[in-house]
């Protein structure tokens, strides 16, 4: 009989040791129990598990467990028993141990009987060393396997990401990317403003985070982060009135030692991400900051290209290609190019910087009543100007009119300003350096017919 038990045991180790599977090598251990040992009980305390075993009597083994002759044999790496005279039993702890560690514990259960059989015991402790030594090969490649994934996920995303994509296109990636690899039910990227006061969620972040229920969230991590709490990770976050997003991972986007923002990974159920997928975002988005970084730099410096340093408004060059552009494509548009009256005496009367803020203040109130596709621009030093495009000479005229009766409210010191108005469209052939000089020509006659007016296109028409 104990010649076959170990031809037996023989047979077990192959085939063990024939699957890489952790959930196989665990099915076939608890099938081999069963057909030895049809009399007994066993359990398998495992840990660090990551899987799920449903159908298999696996639980967990955790180091506040009451079960301390378990523990005992966990950390000991040696067999341990447990007698219950009461209950008439014995229990045979044996550590499942392989050649880097143990990696948990098999519960053996003998009925009837105050003692452990002892014939039984050399063998239970082979059987175990095997199953250990099993379950650490399928673990190690297990885990092989998955680092390879995690560095072609990172080697994929790095490359993509280094590929000159915009700012919107890179955060849209890298959601998508992190929504497929980590499971992840929402993504954000958030930027801090200058003054680290605010933060602003880009464009690539999921549609929840531009909702009122996002804020919550989004203002409890940014604390968090600006406390210098690193990247957080929460198995089971609560707040008050807050219950739908339990599972959170944030790390912080660090550009040369300064903080520059944030990411949010979240899922509704509490303890979704393990500690492993924490790292791997880490890596990550540590490999992605560069080309985070570089969008970023090359989205701001494409504002400055395109936008007046003092006004906010665009850069005339911005403008001449937005209209070049329009009468190519667009059916009609209305230009009008605006002046400061007596913009000089301004200067002389109270000083450069305060026309400058002058400049500012009618800069300003163009930004409110223009909308859409309109836009305004610095044409050079106190002249303004805005394009309508697909907006008839009519709409034009009354914005205008709008902007002149505003102005001498909207500023202090109180100014007036004179325009002259243009308009293209489809049905006759035009350039936009007529178009220009149209406008340019209103201009002049508004200035010299008493200035604060509208004038509509060389009709010499005074509109107001």
């Amino acid at each position: 009989m104990e010649e076959n038990k170990y031809k037996k045991l023989f047979q077990i180790t192959e085939k063990l040791h024939s699957s890489l599977d952790v959930n196989t090598l665990l099915g076939e251990l608890f099938v081999i129990l069963q057909e030895v040992y049809p009399d007994f009980s066993y359990y398998l305390l495992l840990s660090q598990d990551t899987h799920s075993h449903n159908d298999l009597p696996i639980i967990d083994l955790d180091y506040d467990s009451e079960n301390m002759t378990a523990i005992h044999a966990y950390v000991s790496g040696n067999i341990q028993f447990e007698n219950s005279i009461v209950d008439n039993h014995a229990i045979l702890y044996a550590p499942l141990k392989g050649g880097q560690g143990v990696y948990g514990v098999l519960q053996i259960i003998a009925p009837n009987t105050p003692h452990f059989p002892d014939h039984e015991i050399e063998f239970i402790t082979l059987l175990a060393r095997c199953a250990g030594s099993a379950l650490e090969n399928a673990q190690l490649y297990q885990q092989s396997r998955r680092a390879i994934a995690d560095l072609q996920l990172i080697n994929e995303t790095s490359h993509r990401l280094n590929s000159n994509l915009r700012l919107t296109e890179t955060m849209t990636f890298m959601s998508e990317q992190i929504k497929t690899s980590f499971d992840a039910e929402e993504v954000g990227f958030f930027l801090f403003s200058h003054d680290q006061v605010k933060v602003k969620v880009l464009s690539g972040s999921t549609p929840f985070f531009f909702t009122k229920q996002a804020r919550s969230y989004i203002d409890y991590i940014k604390e968090k982060i600006q406390k210098g709490s690193g990247p957080l990770f929460i198995g089971d976050l609560n707040l008050a009135n807050i219950t739908s997003f339990h599972s959170i991972m944030a790390v912080p986007m660090i550009q040369r030692q300064k903080l520059k923002g944030f990411s949010i990974i979240m899922h509704q159920i509490p303890y979704f991400f393990s500690f492993e997928t924490f790292k791997l975002l880490q890596s990550l988005l540590h490999h992605s900051s560069l080309a985070l970084t570089n969008s970023l730099l090359r989205e701001e410096l494409e504002k400055l290209v395109i936008t007046d340093h003092l006004t906010k408004l665009h850069s005339r060059k911005f403008l001449d290609e937005k209209i070049q552009r329009s009468m190519k494509k667009d059916e009609e548009g209305t230009f009008i190019l605006i002046d400061i009256d007596n913009f000089k005496e301004i200067n002389d009367t109270y000083g450069h910087q305060i026309g400058d803020e002058v400049l500012i203040q009618l800069a300003n109130l163009i930004k409110r009543i223009i909308h859409g596709r309109d836009i305004g621009a610095r044409w050079g030093g106190e002249e303004l100007a805005i394009y309508l495009p697909m907006v008839p000479l009519n709409t034009g005229i009354a914005l205008a009119k709008s902007l002149v009766e505003k102005v001498s409210e909207s500023t202090n010191p109180p100014i007036t300003v004179s325009c002259g108005v243009s308009y293209w469209n489809k049905e006759r052939l035009d350039s936009y350096q007529y178009l220009f000089k149209r406008a340019d020509e209103a201009l002049y006659i508004a200035k010299e017919t008493g200035k604060n007016k509208v004038i509509i296109q060389g009709d010499n028409i005074t509109v107001s």
